[in-house]
């Protein structure tokens, strides 16, 4: 390859540059190999408990947290007595916040935050591999007073996760199912990826 005469620095950045590129490439970390131990080739999803004051949310969010292990097959779902693992939590709390509001100051769209605890074990040794006294999981909707519609769904939530139906709109139903979707996510990666 020819570089200008007057190219020892182009030359000395283009293989700094090379140097860099092929170093990030091998030493950034990331892997399609999760971190968890292989060992672990099974686990049982206890039902999560449900405190807050909504009902028909422990269903489709255990239904949720299940899906995720079943579609990504790392770990095998199987009954208590089978399972090398036991993920087992509470959801704590359903919190809607406004975000904007109009002129009369009625709120025209607001945001839904799930919490939930989480522990997982080893059933054979009985040791507890974590125990997380918080997970959140989010979603925004718009209200009657902003005059728009909240008629989408983010992720696989319309397809998969049965709609949660105790709240008094659709909108927020809709938000509530795809916050619970998230926080679902967001528990499943914390056992697949416990680094």
């Amino acid at each position: 390859m020819n570089f200008p005469a007057a190219g020892w620095k182009f030359r000395l950045v283009a293989l700094t540059a090379l140097v860099a590129a092929g170093g990030s490439l091998t030493g950034c970390g990331y892997s399609s190999v999760g971190s968890l131990d292989p060992k672990y080739q099974t686990i049982s999803i206890s039902p999560f408990y449900d405190k807050t004051p909504e009902y028909g949310l422990q269903a489709p969010f255990t239904e949720a947290i299940t899906r995720k292990f079943i579609h990504d097959s790392r770990l095998r779902v199987v009954g208590r007595d089978e399972a090398d693992l036991l993920l087992e939590g509470v959801i704590l709390s359903v919190d809607r916040r406004g975000l904007t509001y109009d002129r009369n100051d009625e709120t025209t769209q607001s945001l839904y935050v799930v919490t939930a605890g989480a522990r997982l074990t080893d059933l054979r040794s009985g040791q507890v591999l974590w125990e997380e006294p918080m997970f959140s999981g989010e979603s925004t909707f718009f209200t009657r007073a902003s005059g728009r519609s909240t008629d989408r769904l983010r992720g696989n939530a319309r397809t998969f996760i049965p709609t949660v139906r105790s709240m008094p709109t659709e909108q927020e139903n809709r938000a509530l199912s795809e916050a619970l979707e998230q926080l679902a996510t967001v528990i499943f990666l914390r056992v697949v990826e416990p680094w």
